[in-house]
């Protein structure tokens, strides 16, 4: 009687659901320390103490001096609007998030100002629970009406990035003082929630009597994390003190960050005039984009005998894909064998050789260094994603796989110029005495756009390699303040830019590639790219349930791109290329994705020798 009662009460569908509802974990949602985009298990658990690549014991103490990313003087503070340049380290340093994201897996993030993160098992929610010990540097404890305001200010206000991936949250509900909760208008959006979870959180009760619509100006901000602005100089640097009763000190996602007393941003308007401040002594750290410059910009006793140190770090981070970049309105470029003929002539392996020692691996993907690059054959699944663009992309997207122009080095081409010279001639494109004319008779030439000191060195073989078949390219190099400005108003035939990588992609690719951004001013569609095939991919890459679904999304997406010779791509580096006086310690596992710097400490206020600092090393923990 026992087993035919609990066989009919199994085999009742109310009853049923109403099991799978109570105890099936998958269904059932609960607050967490963490988020991953797929719901898998975080790399830590709820019990971690610090992570793997930040030392517990660092000491406290000490400064660091590092050139900005940006080129050109800050006009504003705050880095949460489309104006001008802002002051991106305010954001992490200043202005703590709901939760931060580890720098040693693909895209997880844990509780900071959230002590508790909860999903909703159907993806239609994402609830925060406070932390009740934070707290704004005046004291005033941080609430949920706090971030709802963020949150409104910034779609609001802020720049295009946050209306474009918040596009999806219908609605903001407060609980509780501590208790907020987004509601979201679907569940397509795997990484809406963890985007939501790296909001900062910014002080209603000061900034409703700022202008944030213009950054703050200079003035310091009241802020919520481990440092506050001690002193600002105009556009031209900006200093951070460590607040030492910082309510977040001791949580285990800080622990052994964050602990230098003193951080200064020096800005430059040129890479080369901040190469040479920092081998003067006059900063501690730099970031290299330049090839050349950390090839043989530093070369000196100091680089010989260890005091300056240079070395790639985070080399499993994805690789921001660099290329030079057509303008797509421009009607020169508006054929793809024109921008394929082009993009033949720039030879990569002579410039590696000669200016880059070798150094340097050639972009192949938009993705670079990462399993979202299509590096083989199409599979099943990707075809059957591709079939319905049939027609609307290259022939090459399902059966071939993309290699950039290869040359054996040595600077002569003639096999490509006779091969792009046939592509030209295919497109419209005539010889006429030296130069190459259309019907109309107007020549093929176009300009370069260039706002880097030293960029020329590798734009001046492409230009000889160019003319020789009868293309004109001029270079024009312009200041970065007309830069910034040329770039927003699209008023470019050419340019070089970079696009960040993330290993879990999401709304930002709307924001590089999407059709509704090509003419936004705040985005970063400097291709001006309007292609209804790579906004189809994008869409289904966004809305992807599996990391398996993603993938193909991205690999079809990639293609794509690459066949269509939207741009030329350039090359990356074996990791972040750095550069940093060695007077400072560095925990033992170094963060994969990421230079790690907010994880180093001093060690000496001068300078050392690689034994000196050996020996030093041996007296600290």
């Amino acid at each position: 009687m026992r087993h035919a009662a609990l066989t009919r009460w199994v085999l009742s569908p109310g009853l049923l659901l109403v099991c799978l509802l109570l105890t099936c974990p998958g269904l059932r949602a609960a607050p967490g320390h963490a988020l991953t985009v797929y719901g898998e298990a975080p790399r830590y658990p709820a019990t971690f103490q610090h992570f793997e690549y930040a030392n517990p014991n660092a000491p406290k103490g000490g400064s660091l001096r590092r050139s900005a990313l940006e080129i050109g003087q800050f006009d504003h503070v705050l880095p949460y609007i489309d104006k001008g340049i802002g002051v991106a380290e305010v954001d992490g340093w200043l202005y703590a998030p709901l939760a931060v994201r580890s720098q040693d897996e693909p895209y997880t993030v844990y509780g900071l100002v959230a002590r508790q993160l909860e999903r909703d098992p159907q993806g239609r929610w994402l609830r925060f629970y406070l932390d009740p010990r934070a707290r704004f540097a005046d004291g005033h404890p941080i609430r949920a009406e706090d971030v709802r305001y963020t949150f409104e200010l910034l779609m609001r206000e802020g720049n295009l990035k946050y209306r474009t991936q918040f596009a999806d949250v219908e609605r903001v509900e407060i609980e509780a003082p501590r208790q907020i909760r987004f509601h979201f208008k679907n569940n397509l959006n795997r990484t809406l929630p963890l985007d939501l979870a790296t909001l900062p959180v910014l002080p209603e009760h000061w900034w409703k009597d700022h202008d944030f619509a213009n950054g703050g100006g200079f003035e310091a901000p009241l802020g919520s994390g481990p440092y506050r602005i001690g002193r600002i100089d105009n556009g031209r640097s900006i200093t951070f003190e460590r607040d030492p009763n910082w309510w977040g000190r001791d949580l285990p996602v800080n622990r052994g960050r964050y602990n230098f007393d003193h951080l200064r941003i020096e800005y430059f308007g040129d890479t080369d005039v901040a190469r040479q401040v920092l081998r003067g002594g006059g900063f501690d750290y730099n970031r290299e984009f330049s090839a050349t410059g950390y090839s043989i910009g530093y070369n000196s006793p100091a680089l010989e005998d260890g005091r300056l140190q240079r070395a790639h770090l985070g080399k499993d981070a994805p690789q921001s894909a660099q290329g030079f970049v057509f303008n797509l309105q421009r009607p020169v470029f508006k054929d793809r064998r024109v921008r394929q003929a082009l993009a033949m002539l720039w030879n990569f392996e002579w410039s590696n050789r000669q200016m880059m020692r070798n150094l340097y691996i050639r972009q192949q993907s938009f993705f670079s260094n990462s399993a979202l690059a299509a590096r083989a054959l199409p599979d099943a699944g990707e075809l059957a994603l591709l079939a319905p663009l049939r027609g609307h992309v290259p022939d090459e997207v399902f059966n071939q796989v993309f290699e950039a122009p290869r040359t054996d080095g040595s600077g002569l081409i003639r096999d490509k110029q006779l091969q792009a010279l046939a592509l030209l001639q295919a497109a419209g494109w005539k010889p006429a005495g030296d130069q190459l004319v259309n019907d109309q008779g107007e020549p093929l030439r176009f300009t370069f756009l260039n706002g880097q000191a030293g960029f020329e060195r590798l734009l001046l073989p492409w230009k000889r390699n160019l003319a020789q078949i009868g293309i004109t390219l001029e270079i024009r190099r312009i200041d970065a303040s007309q830069y910034v400005n040329r770039l927003m108003a699209r008023d470019y035939d050419m340019i070089v830019t970079g696009y960040p990588v993330s290993p879990s992609p999401g709304l930002e690719l709307y924001n590089y590639f999407g059709s509704a951004a090509a003419n936004d001013p705040g985005s970063n569609n400097y291709m001006a790219l309007q292609d209804p095939a790579v906004d189809r991919l994008i869409d289904g890459l966004v809305k992807a349930s599996t990391q398996a679904d993603m993938l193909r999304h991205a690999h079809a997406l990639d293609r794509v791109l690459q066949w269509n010779y939207y741009w030329i791509p350039n090359y990356y580096p074996p990791g972040s290329s750095t550069v940093w006086w060695n007077r400072f310690g560095l925990p033992q596992v170094q963060a994969s994705n990421d230079e790690g710097l907010d994880s180093w400490w001093e060690v000496s206020p001068t300078a050392l020798t690689n034994a000196q600092m050996a020996e030093r090393l041996k007296e600290q923990p």
